[in-house]
C-alpha cells in the first residue's frame, strides 16, 4: 500500500505541476462615434460599432497618443529580424509615418527557432503562434514572400486544441488547459481558421471554416466563464497578460461582430480589475499566481507595460518591448474612458472581488456528487473548466483527470513524464479507487489548486494593501501571493513561506520557491487599511509524504520582502518594522523575533545592497501583522510609529512564545491574535486556540464578525459594481461610464 501511495502521489504531482506550467451615449467626438478599423494589410472591414458602444471609449487621439508614446520606445533600437513584435511594432509605426513599411529584413532563418520550436510540440506554443498569426494579418504582403509562406506553413500545421492528432513520431508537450492557454489556443484557431478559410489544416485535415466552428463553441463557453465566475488566476501581474493577448486578437481580427464584441467585454473587465488594483503604475494586488521574476519590483511584472500604456500613471519608463506591442498596435479596440479615471482616482476605497470556482478537495468523497452552477466534472467540459483553474487531483475531479492522461497518452509528455511509471496503475484502477486515494491526499497534491477567492483590497493615493481573504489556510501552495502593501514600484512589502533555500546569483530561477513561496499559505484577512495573516502549515513539512522529488518540503521560517533601499524612512521597535515612502506609511509585526538576512555574495539579491529580506525564524509558525497609512492620517511619521508601536499584539500560539508578544501556551491548531489598531480599533483574528486544526475564528474589529466570503459579490467598490454568476457589469466615475451584459453580447459606454 505505501507502494502504491508514493505512485498515485506521484501522479498526482505530475498532474499538479502540469497545471503550472491561464445607457444613453454623450459626449463623443464625430471621430469617436466609430470604432477605427484595422490597420495594416489584412483589415478585415468590419462595420463601424453603434455610437453607444464607442461613446465612452478613450478619446481617439487621446489613445492614439498613448499607443505612439509606447511605438517610440518599441523601436527605438534597430530592429529585430528574429522577433515576430519587433516587426509588428515597425510595421505600425511605419504606417503612422505615413510610410510603407519594409519588413523584408526577415528571413526564415531567422524564425528558424520558432519554427523549430513549433515543430517539436513545444510548451507554449500557442503564444509564438498568436504573434505569428498577427504579424501575418498585419504584415504579409511587406514581408519577405519566403518568410510570409513559411509563417503561413506553422500556422496551418500547428495543433489547436488537445483532441487533435499528434504526428507519429511526436511527443506533444504542449500544455492546452490553464485559463490563459485555452483562450489564447481557441483565439489562434478562430483567427486562423478565419483567415484560411478553404484550406486544408495540415496537423488534422480539417479545413479553416471547420477550425472555427470548433473554436467558436468553446470560446462562447469560455467567455460565459469569465463573465459569470472572473479568472481563477485571480489578478494574475503574469497570466493576464495572457488572457489579454487571448481575446485581444479576436478584438481585432474577428469577422463576427458578436464574438469580437465578447473578446472586447472580456478585456474591459480584466482592465477595470487592474485599474482598480494598480498604484503609481504597479499591479500591487494579491495574485492568484505569479512568480519570483515578477514580485521584487513593478516593472517586472508581466503587466507593466500594458498598465503603463492605458492608464499612464507612473514616471517609471517601459523596461522592454513586450505582448503590450499588441494593444499599442490594435486598430480596433480602445478601452472605455472609466478605466482610466479609475486608475487616476484619487479616491480611498476598497475594491472587493470575488472570482473562480468552489471545490473542496478535503470534503467526504460522494460518487453521486453534482458540479457547481451546472458544470460538469467528466468529458471535454469538465476538463476545461476544472483543469482550468488548477483542480487535475481532487477527488471530484480526479477519474477524469486519469482517464485523461491516459486517453492523450501525457505520460509521455514533458509535464507528465515524471510519472511515466504509473501508466499501469492508470490503466486498472477503478473511479472509486482513484476517488479514495485522492482524498486521502487532498492536502498534499493539490498546490496549484486555484479555488473560489474572496479578494479585499484598499487603496489611496499613496498606499495600496491587498488581501485574499481566508483562502486555503494551511495547505500546500504553488504560486499564490496572498497579501502585498504597495509604495510605489520599488517601495513593496510582502510575506510568504518558502519552500527553498535562497537562491543563487548564478541561477536564481533554480530556488525561486524562496520568493514565489510554495510553503504553506496562511490564513488570511483584511479590514480597511489592515491585514493579519496567520501562518500554521496543516501538513507535514521536511519528507512529509514522498521522497526526492517527491517531498513535500518548506522551511521552518516566514520571511518578508521589505526593501529597506526604497523607503525613505525605516524604523524597528518593538517588534515592529516601520517605513515611511513620500506620503505612504506600512507598518510590519511578527509575532516571531525577526532579523535581516545577511546574503552572500554569490546569492541574489536583484541588486539590492542594503537590507531587505526580514526572516522570522524558529519554525514555519507566526502571525504577521501589516497596517498601512497616509501622511495625511497622521501628525508626521513619527507620529505614526509611536500609534503603532503603543499597541501589544497579544497572541495564542503552538510554537514557544516570542519576547515581543504576551502570549498562553496551546498545543494544537494555529495562532489566534489580537490587535489594537490605531485606525480600526480591537481586531480579533485565528484558528481556534485548542485542538483546533479545522477550527477557525471569525475576524473581528470592536466586536463585530468581518464577513470575509460575502455572497453574491462579483465587484463591490464605490466604481465597480457586478453580481456573481450574473454576467453583467457596470463601472462609472466621474462622467464615464460602462456598462457589460455578456448574456446578450451588449457593451455600452459613455463618458
Amino acid at each position: 500500500m505505501r507502494r502504491t501511495l508514493v505512485v498515485l502521489v506521484a501522479l498526482a504531482l505530475a498532474l499538479a505541476v502540469a497545471a503550472t506550467t491561464a445607457t444613453a451615449c454623450t459626449g463623443s467626438s464625430s471621430d469617436d462615434a466609430k470604432e477605427p478599423t484595422t490597420t495594416g494589410a489584412a483589415g478585415t472591414g468590419r462595420a463601424a460599432l453603434p455610437a453607444s458602444e464607442t461613446a465612452g471609449l478613450v478619446p481617439a487621439k487621446a489613445w492614439k497618443a498613448r499607443q505612439d508614446d509606447y511605438l517610440a520606445f518599441a523601436t527605438g533600437d534597430d530592429l529585430d529580424p528574429t522577433s515576430p513584435l519587433s516587426l509588428i511594432a515597425q510595421g505600425e509605426a511605419d504606417r503612422r509615418a505615413g510610410r510603407t513599411p519594409d519588413l523584408s529584413a526577415a528571413t526564415p532563418a531567422d524564425f528558424e527557432p520558432i519554427f523549430a520550436k513549433l515543430r517539436s510540440f513545444a510548451d507554449t506554443g500557442d503564444f509564438d503562434v498568436n504573434r505569428l498569426i498577427t504579424l501575418y494579418r498585419r504584415d504579409h504582403d511587406v514581408l519577405d514572400p519566403k518568410l510570409a509562406a513559411a509563417i503561413k506553413t506553422r500556422i496551418l500545421a500547428f495543433k489547436y486544441w488537445w483532441t487533435e492528432p499528434t504526428p507519429k513520431g511526436k511527443v506533444d508537450s504542449q500544455y492546452y488547459w490553464t485559463e490563459n492557454h485555452q483562450i489564447i489556443y481557441l483565439a489562434n484557431e478562430y483567427v486562423a481558421g478565419q483567415t484560411f478559410p478553404d484550406e486544408v489544416f495540415t496537423n488534422d485535415g480539417k479545413t479553416g471554416k471547420q477550425h472555427v466552428a470548433h473554436a467558436e463553441e468553446r470560446l462562447r463557453t469560455w467567455f460565459a466563464w469569465r463573465s459569470r465566475f472572473g479568472f481563477s488566476e485571480w489578478l494574475s501581474n503574469v497570466y493576464w497578460n495572457e488572457d489579454m493577448v487571448g481575446v485581444l486578437l479576436l478584438a481585432e481580427f474577428a469577422d463576427d461582430p458578436e464574438i469580437a464584441r465578447l473578446a472586447s467585454m472580456t478585456l474591459d473587465v480584466l482592465l477595470v480589475e487592474l485599474a482598480g488594483h494598480t498604484e503609481k503604475g504597479t499591479f500591487g494586488s494579491t495574485h492568484g499566481r505569479s512568480y519570483q521574476k515578477d514580485k521584487l519590483n513593478g516593472r517586472d511584472e508581466d503587466t507593466f507595460s500594458t498598465a503603463k500604456l492605458v492608464f499612464d500613471q507612473t514616471p517609471v519608463p517601459y523596461d522592454k518591448a513586450d505582448s503590450a506591442t499588441l494593444l499599442a498596435t490594435a486598430g480596433r479596440y480602445r478601452p472605455p474612458e472609466v478605466v482610466r479615471k479609475i486608475a487616476a482616482s484619487k479616491q480611498t476605497a476598497v475594491f472587493r472581488t470575488k472570482s473562480s470556482l468552489p471545490l473542496d478537495p478535503h470534503a467526504a468523497v460522494d460518487p453521486k456528487v453534482k458540479a457547481p452552477y451546472g458544470l460538469s466534472f467528466t468529458g471535454e467540459e469538465g476538463l476545461m473548466a476544472w483543469w482550468g483553474l488548477g483542480a487535475q487531483f481532487p477527488w471530484q475531479v480526479a477519474p477524469t483527470s486519469a482517464a485523461a492522461v491516459k486517453q492523450y497518452d501525457l505520460f509521455k509528455t514533458t509535464n507528465f513524464k515524471q510519472a511515466s511509471g504509473l501508466a499501469s496503475v492508470v490503466e486498472t484502477a477503478d473511479d472509486a479507487t482513484i476517488r479514495g486515494l485522492a482524498s486521502s491526499l487532498a492536502t498534499q497534491v493539490n498546490p496549484g489548486l486555484l479555488s473560489q477567492v474572496d479578494t479585499y483590497t484598499w487603496r489611496s493615493p499613496a498606499v495600496m494593501l491587498s488581501t485574499a481573504q481566508d483562502w486555503r489556510p494551511g495547505q500546500r501552495g504553488e504560486q499564490d501571493h496572498i497579501w502585498q502593501a504597495t509604495l510605489d514600484p520599488d517601495a513593496l512589502v510582502f510575506t510568504n513561506h518558502p519552500r527553498d533555500d535562497v537562491p543563487s546569483k548564478d541561477d536564481p530561477n533554480a530556488n525561486e520557491g524562496y520568493w514565489t513561496g510554495d510553503g504553506a499559505i496562511p490564513r488570511s484577512a483584511q479590514h480597511q487599511n489592515v491585514s493579519i495573516s496567520i501562518y500554521s502549515p496543516q501538513y507535514e513539512g521536511g519528507d512529509g509524504v514522498g521522497s526526492g522529488a517527491y517531498a513535500f518540503t518548506y522551511l521552518d521560517e516566514t520571511h518578508a520582502f521589505f526593501p529597506t533601499e526604497h523607503f525613505d524612512q525605516v524604523v524597528q521597535r518593538d517588534g515592529w518594522t516601520i517605513g515611511r515612502k513620500g506620503d505612504g506609511y506600512v507598518a510590519l509585526w511578527s509575532a516571531r523575533p525577526t532579523h535581516w538576512r545577511t546574503y552572500a555574495a554569490d546569492e541574489f539579491t536583484r541588486g539590492l545592497t542594503k537590507p531587505f529580506d526580514l526572516v522570522a525564524d524558529g519554525g514555519p509558525d507566526d502571525v504577521w501583522i501589516t497596517e498601512v497609512a497616509q501622511a495625511g492620517d497622521y501628525a508626521s511619521f513619527d507620529a505614526f510609529v509611536s500609534a503603532i508601536t503603543a499597541s501589544k499584539p497579544q497572541v495564542s500560539a503552538r510554537y514557544p512564545c516570542p519576547a515581543n508578544a504576551a502570549c498562553d501556551s496551546s498545543p494544537e491548531g494555529g495562532a489566534t491574535v489580537s490587535y489594537r489598531s490605531p485606525s480600526q480599533g480591537l481586531m480579533t483574528f485565528g484558528w481556534t486556540p485548542t485542538g483546533g486544526k479545522g477550527g477557525l475564528l471569525p475576524l473581528t474589529v470592536d466586536g463585530k464578525d468581518q464577513d470575509l466570503h460575502p455572497d453574491g459579490l462579483r465587484w463591490d467598490a464605490p466604481y465597480a459594481k457586478a453580481t456573481f454568476d450574473d454576467g453583467t457589469y457596470h463601472a462609472e466615475l466621474g462622467g464615464a461610464s460602462l456598462d457589460l451584459d455578456f448574456t446578450k453580447a451588449r457593451r455600452r459606454t459613455t463618458r
